[in-house]
């Protein structure tokens, strides 16, 4: 593979990062906070592309030398940015996955308006160890994950950094549920505190329960991820 070949190649994975970093699609990748890494990576790549291109030139007239054929495997991820665009993870791994659910550092008071509109992290956080929710109607938004048993969970996948850290923080769903179930739909789900905490078969978590009154499918959300946890 000579320079100018490398320098295509490194120009296709820049302009690859930079479109991610543009649109949404980097979401499914890393947390949206890492947008300025992604496009300062691209820009990168695109840089040393063109000052490839401006080298090669210069060294035209010295006579070439073989390139490292290893230099072509850039052209994969290239590839896997352009033509495949990965699900966000779901029900699948959320039910062979323990919960990520942790003692939260502390709580901010809730809002007056009613329903109070949550992350499923902040509600599974307070109703397992806050019990600030008692007389309140909160709305929250997951999607849905069946155990082996048939127990229908409201999830969503909390990262850290990247998708390769994902883990589930889920909500045990009852009262009005709908008729059918389908995992990974996406839902808003009204509801009042259920006072049912459980431990996750996984890893021995604590999983707090939701009392619903009405759901509703909703579309999923540019960002499928939750980074409430951590902050």
């Amino acid at each position: 593979m000579n320079r100018q070949a490398q320098a295509a190649v490194m120009f296709l994975l820049g302009g690859a990062l930079l479109h991610a970093g543009t649109t949404d699609l980097y979401l499914r990748y890393v947390k949206s906070g890492l947008r300025p890494l992604v496009l300062a990576a691209g820009v990168v790549l695109v840089v040393a592309a063109l000052a490839t291109v401006w080298y090669e030139r210069k060294q035209r007239t010295r006579g070439g030398h073989p390139e490292p054929q290893v230099a072509w495997l850039l052209v994969l991820p290239v590839l896997a940015l352009i033509l495949i665009a990965p699900p966000a993870l779901g029900s699948y791994s959320a039910v062979r996955t323990g919960t990520a659910l942790q003692p939260p550092y502390g709580l901010d008071p809730l809002p007056s308006s009613d329903p109070v509109r949550l992350s499923v992290v902040d509600y599974a956080s307070r109703a397992a160890y806050g019990h600030t929710l008692r007389g309140r109607t909160v709305r929250v938004t997951g999607f849905l994950a069946l155990d082996a048993h048939g127990t229908p969970y409201l999830v969503r996948m909390a990262l850290n950094c990247c998708a390769a850290d994902a883990q589930p923080v889920k909500v045990g769903l009852t009262g009005q549920l709908p008729p059918v179930l389908r995992p990974d739909a996406w839902m808003e789900v009204t509801g009042v505190y259920a006072p049912r905490v459980t431990h996750d078969p996984v890893n021995n978590g604590l999983i707090p329960y939701l009392r619903v009154t009405s759901a509703r499918p909703v579309p999923t959300p540019a960002d499928p991820y939750d980074e409430t946890w951590n902050k």
